[in-house]
């Protein structure tokens, strides 16, 4: 039987409705003291989803820390990020408490990213291609993780305004494959993430270059047919494109060993339970938004 599968990054969500609330000081507070206002919008962003995509199994995806595989890679790997604020710090753990309680599937992987759990997720569930996958997410390298039925939603703003991808709209955008953006982020780098790539090489030169190559590795063995300035800034940045398109990559054949996986990401709505989580953890915001929503 076809599924519907939903993944979401969870610390894409939990920042963003974070920021959205506290710029103007509305950091929602349980009666312990509790700032609650990433956790619930975290909460109503996930049920909007639910609602919209109505999705037979769904994972949150989290992040585990600063340190992974890439940061051994590259020293300066995210290193740029400043320290979070002291409010948003303990719904780190309390936003993943709250994804359980109301029947989420969490899964993280030590040593990767959020985006790596994704894309082995996506890429394992929709081996059966009478299943559909979607991830909402704020990065757009899950970007590459896109095929005929693998969609991929960019946060945009609010709760329910994407900017939705699915291999036509993809290839429409961009005019190549998916995976070459991977390529595309070799010649550009990644300044979010504190790694160069080749400077003076931007996004729209570097997809020429890949519509017009194919790949990192043939406009090396093209270079000569390149302009004197783009051969210049390659080789000058030579050790960073290459660097780059390794940390550009995302993993999707991490090793998650879970058993009965689509078991435990199988979700049925359950509304009393979902009020009754709210009232229990003083989620009065996201309560009386689950009125309007179901």
């Amino acid at each position: 039987m076809s599924k519907r599968i939903l993944l979401i990054d969870g610390m894409a969500l939990l920042f963003r409705h974070f920021y959205a609330t506290s710029v103007h000081n509305n950091l929602m507070k349980t009666s312990t003291g509790l700032p609650t206002n990433g956790t619930q919008g975290f909460v109503r962003h996930v049920l909007s989803a639910v609602a919209d995509i109505q999705p037979s199994h769904i994972a949150i995806c989290w992040d585990m820390g600063k340190s992974t595989f890439r940061n051994d890679l590259y020293d300066g790997y995210k290193q740029n990020r400043p320290e979070p604020p002291e409010a948003l710090k303990p719904q780190f753990a309390h936003v993943q408490y709250i994804s359980k309680a109301c029947g989420f599937y969490n899964v993280s992987l030590p040593n990767y990213e959020a985006d790596d759990v994704i894309g082995t997720l996506a890429t394992r569930t929709a081996s059966e291609p009478t299943n559909t996958v979607y991830v909402i997410t704020g990065d757009r390298d899950l970007l590459q993780c896109t095929s005929h039925n693998i969609n991929i939603w960019l946060i945009r703003k609010g709760f329910t305004e994407y900017i939705k991808y699915d291999l036509h709209t993809f290839h429409e955008k961009y005019g190549i494959h998916p995976k070459q953006l991977i390529d595309v982020k070799a010649f550009m780098g990644d300044s979010a993430d504190g790694y160069p790539g080749v400077k003076g090489i931007g996004e729209k030169t570097a997809i020429k270059l890949i519509q017009q190559y194919g790949s990192v590795d043939n406009v090396i063995r093209h270079i000569d047919q390149l302009t004197p300035g783009q051969q210049k800034k390659i080789n000058h940045d030579f050790d960073h494109l290459q660097n780059a398109r390794t940390l550009a990559e995302i993993v999707c054949n991490a090793p998650i060993q879970e058993n009965d996986l689509f078991h435990k990401m199988a979700y049925t709505l359950n509304r009393q339970h979902l009020l009754d989580v709210c009232q229990t953890n003083e989620l009065h915001v996201t309560r009386k938004f689950l009125y309007t929503l179901f």
